[in-house]
């Protein structure tokens, strides 16, 4: 792991400074894919989108521990992405982004198709902030691959989340151009990393546990490949 990465005589946070790249580059590539004319209104929602999703992590991660920051309001600011609720996070940015691109007379399909590329690589950017940082760590395990973390010998769960973020990027690449209708780019990115997510989170040694075990990402990433799915055979047989 690598927490702190020393450039001279500046020592910046790897994490944070990963995170913030994966949004300059997911924002630039969204520009590029954006319909003709629209590149400067899709770079807006772009951005808009980041800020209401980060407001609302941490407020909603807040929510989880209202004693501890009602204490000491001003570590609402702190730069640490673990203190970051993922859902809130995407909550607050899909309203944020409705709502601007409803304002705006945006396209849904065509826009969110433009959105696509930025998402899958800011889900590489969250995986090199992970193996930055050592968070979402894996579970115990004793194999040839396994990393010492956290005082155990464990699934290299952030390699894992970051391999699949960059093939479903690639996957993205090599569909873009022969999409079949509005849409696919996006709903191909959504189920490729729901499914990713799907598989990935057995692994994790930190997960969010509901109804007495059940793994909490897992059933939200089963939710949206589902939704993922349905909405690509209902678009194709709209569009055929």
């Amino acid at each position: 792991m690598l927490p702190v990465l020393h450039i001279g005589p500046l020592a910046l946070p790897s994490a944070p400074l990963a995170l913030l790249l994966g949004v300059w580059a997911g924002a630039w590539l969204a520009e590029r894919a954006a319909p003709r004319g629209q590149a400067e209104a899709v770079s807006t929602l772009a951005m808009l989108m980041l800020a209401a999703g980060l407001v609302c992590a941490r407020l909603g991660y807040a929510a989880r521990f209202l004693a501890i920051y009602a204490a000491d309001p001003l570590s609402l600011l702190s730069p640490n992405p673990a203190s970051l609720d993922l859902w809130a996070g995407l909550a607050g940015a899909a309203l944020g982004g409705l709502a601007y691109g409803w304002r705006r007379g945006l396209r849904l399909w065509p826009t969110l198709d433009a959105l696509a590329p930025g998402l899958a690589l800011l889900a590489v950017a969250v995986g090199l902030a992970h193996l930055a940082s050592g968070d979402a760590f894996g579970a115990p395990a004793n194999l040839p691959w396994s990393i010492w973390l956290w005082e155990a010998w464990r699934h290299p769960t952030q390699l894992y989340e970051l391999i699949a973020a960059g093939l479903v990027l690639v996957v993205w690449r090599l569909a873009r151009g022969r999409s079949p209708f509005d849409g696919f780019g996006f709903l191909l990115v959504l189920a490729l990393t729901a499914a990713a997510r799907l598989l990935l989170e057995g692994f994790r040694g930190d997960s969010w546990l509901v109804l007495g075990g059940l793994r909490g990402a897992q059933l939200v990433a089963l939710a949206l490949l589902l939704a993922a799915l349905a909405l690509l055979r209902q678009r194709a047989l709209a569009d055929g």
